[in-house]
């Protein structure tokens, strides 16, 4: 059959029998399926908001398209090799489930716990200032991102296929349709636990193998071959190690370094949260408080300066700021909203680029770079004396004058009034400050809002010499892949990375 697209122009509320009409205006009298490709919300109007939807058709009668699982062509052969991946997060469960289907014997290892028993430990932390160091917003089935707006948005060139399956096997395991035609689509945390655990049923379905409360401690090889890892529950003898652990896990950067893995150091960027009432960015988007249909407006902001850029990350409609420790007595934050993005609060990272090297004037090595934003995230910490995490008004810390009242938030464990200026790195500050001042240009009140805590976890600040399937450099069978490795980031690209690093195993294996 024929296959057409047309571009339509449809109303907020729209309805499927709204598509139909629509396409039948513009000449499309006769199709039998129609996909949507693309839709993208237009508010350059505030007063004609409207939907930009891109569909496409065949012909000659009408049917709604349901979407099978897509196919990276692989043949299940029975295969006499055990691969073990460290780390549950996309990078780890979407290259289990490629080489599981592909006829590999696979074991997962996870520190942390299933998703069930995580959400208790990060209800602890939430209310109680409880940090398990193995369970909470870092560690634990389905990695950092499953307690986040589960953004789905990459810039990553050449993974049309990769990220063809991780969407379809996210809607195949909970996810909403829609991930596969929105141009910035999220799957929100609610849902993300769903998937996660229906991920984790669907490999085990396949006949892997997952060991939770398991913490890899390192591994044993001969000549560059990786031989067994340990861990504190024994040792596993494996024929490949996937590592996946993502970028939180500064011990396991410790031992890879140690053992000969080949790291550098290379940008990345430290800020803080900016949180907003939603109405607020709401009314500066669409000049209402809300329109009927639409969850939460968002917001993207860019500015350069004369050193540095300067950009808004992982914004979160409708959202809460979180802990995001990954180690004891250290204090992070990070944003997460679930699907309906209906909280009262905004929250955005801010953040400049930055590295350690440019910071002191001076080289710094790999380890000496974990060293230092683990002291900076503990003076964080040390700062108040727990959970709560120092804040100022936007417009403060602006125009350099001390905050005495903070005012509401949705951080559940508090806000110190502090001087953040203080607490960040000295070649941030001043960029930071400007680019508040730019985003207060473009997005009307943003001034208004609060900034809280450091934010330091949009990248890792360590890269792994590796291949572009993962292999890594100086060994023949040991992949880093995902968010940990310093080449790739957030949920699509570290899926589409672990699938990369599968692929290339069973190629070699072929």
């Amino acid at each position: 059959m024929k296959k057409t697209t047309f571009e339509l122009k449809l109303p907020i509320n729209y309805t499927n029998q709204g598509i139909i009409d629509s396409l039948k205006k513009q000449g499309a009298s006769k199709f039998t399926n129609y996909k949507i490709l693309r839709k993208s919300l237009d508010a350059r109007k505030k007063s004609n908001i409207f939907w930009n939807i891109k569909v496409e058709i065949d012909t000659p009668h009408i049917t709604f398209e349901q979407r099978a699982k897509s196919s990276l062509n692989l043949i299940k052969t029975d295969r006499d090799k055990h691969v073990v991946i460290v780390g549950s997060g996309p990078a780890g469960i979407f290259s289990g489930i490629v080489l599981l289907q592909a006829g590999f014997n696979v074991t997962l290892i996870e520190q942390g716990k299933k998703v069930s028993s995580r959400d208790g430990d990060i209800e602890d932390l939430l209310n109680k200032a409880i940090f398990n160091p193995t369970s909470n917003f870092a560690f634990g089935e389905g990695g950092a991102g499953t307690y986040s707006d589960g953004k789905l948005t990459s810039r990553s060139k050449h993974i049309s296929k990769e990220k063809e399956f991780i969407l379809s096997t996210f809607i195949n395991n909970g996810a909403p349709e829609e991930i596969f035609s929105m141009v910035h689509p999220h799957i929100g945390s609610d849902n993300l636990k769903i998937v996660a655990k229906n991920m984790r049923n669907e490999f085990l379905s396949l006949g892997g193998n997952i060991e939770f409360n398991t913490t890899f401690i390192t591994f044993k090889d001969s000549f560059g071959r990786v031989n067994n890892i340990e861990t504190d529950k024994g040792v596993v003898d494996c024929d490949y190690l996937i590592l996946a652990t993502g970028h939180s896990s500064f011990r396991t950067y410790r031992e890879l370094i140690r053992k000969g893995l080949i790291f550098k150091n290379k940008n990345f960027a430290i800020g803080f949260r900016a949180e907003h009432e939603q109405s607020l960015i709401n009314n500066a988007q669409w000049g209402v408080d809300s329109i009927k249909g639409l969850k939460a407006a968002e917001y993207r902001l860019t500015s350069k300066t004369d050193s540095s850029s300067v950009f808004s990350f992982c914004m979160c409609p409708g959202g809460t700021v979180v802990p995001a420790a990954a180690l004891d007595r250290t204090s992070v934050v990070n944003g997460m909203s679930n699907y309906n993005r209906d909280g009262k609060f905004a929250n955005a990272a801010v953040v400049s680029s930055f590295n350690f090297s440019q910071e002191l004037k001076r080289e710094v090595s790999p380890l000496e770079s974990l060293d230092l934003l683990q002291d900076l995230e503990e003076g964080y910490y040390r700062a108040t004396g727990g959970y709560s995490v120092p804040a100022m008004r936007i417009s403060d810390f602006i125009n350099g004058k001390a905050t005495a009242n903070i005012g509401e938030t949705s951080y559940s464990l508090g806000l110190t009034p502090y001087n953040l200026v203080d607490l960040l790195p000295k070649g941030v500050v001043d960029p930071l400050r400007l680019g508040l001042k730019d985003f207060s240009r473009k997005l009307y009140g943003y001034e208004t809002g609060n900034i809280l805590g450091l934010e330091s976890k949009t990248s890792s600040p360590i890269q792994v010499e590796r291949s572009r399937e993962g292999l890594c450099s100086g060994f023949t069978n040991i992949y880093f892949v995902g968010e940990g490795s310093g080449w790739a980031g957030g949920i699509v690209s570290s899926g589409a990375d672990g699938i990369k690093g599968a692929l290339d195993i069973i190629k070699r294996e072929s």
